[in-house]
């Protein structure tokens, strides 16, 4: 049964802990998976992982997650928008793909363009900042592809694998009067 905000391939899925946690798991703990996420560099436990899907899966005032799905209903991974400011009409958004086998086939592009049209329409929000690890060339592609426009750069920021690493700001408006067209309810 289709359910979710849709796109061309993807769909972007209430978190069930039923269908999403064990792989939740894996990739959080897989290293190429983490290598640039500010988690993954400590273990993270099976219970950790449902008191998260626990507190997301009831909603929280500032968070928003996704399980990011194929449309035949194959996990890829979980995209959100989190530290809403409702008031202001912002949040900062996120992406991890953890089907690595998949990743350079414009999965990511299409599950930040789901989410923006989902943030825009659905929720009202004008403003998305995305914060990605110098480095991390895929996320800067992806969020290029996806409309990101690059905002600054924090030097040293994060402590992650042995080094400090700058992060870099990626911001996506709203655009005036315009209707998004990436997504669909299905």
């Amino acid at each position: 049964m289709a359910y979710g905000w849709e796109g061309d391939r993807l769909r972007l899925a209430p978190l069930d802990k039923e269908r999403h946690l064990e792989a939740a798991l894996r990739w959080l703990n897989d290293p190429e998976v983490t290598r640039w996420t500010l988690i993954g560099d400590l273990p993270i436990s099976r219970l950790g992982e449902e008191e998260f899907f626990d507190r997301m899966s009831r909603g929280t005032d500032t968070d928003v997650l996704f399980a990011v799905e194929t449309l035949e209903g194959d996990h890829l991974g979980f995209s959100g928008m989190h530290r809403i400011e409702w008031r202001h009409g912002f949040a900062v958004t996120g992406t991890v793909l953890g089907r690595t086998d998949l990743w350079g086939r414009g999965y990511g592009t299409e599950a930040a363009r789901l989410r923006a049209s989902y943030a825009f329409e659905v929720l009202g929000l004008r403003l998305l900042l995305s914060e990605v690890m110098d480095g991390n060339v895929a996320s800067v592609r992806m969020l290029s592809k996806a409309g990101y426009q690059p905002a600054g750069r924090i030097p040293r920021r994060h402590w992650k694998r042995g080094a400090w690493r700058d992060t870099l700001l990626f911001v996506l408006e709203r655009p005036p009067d315009a209707v998004m067209a990436a997504g669909r309810a299905s």
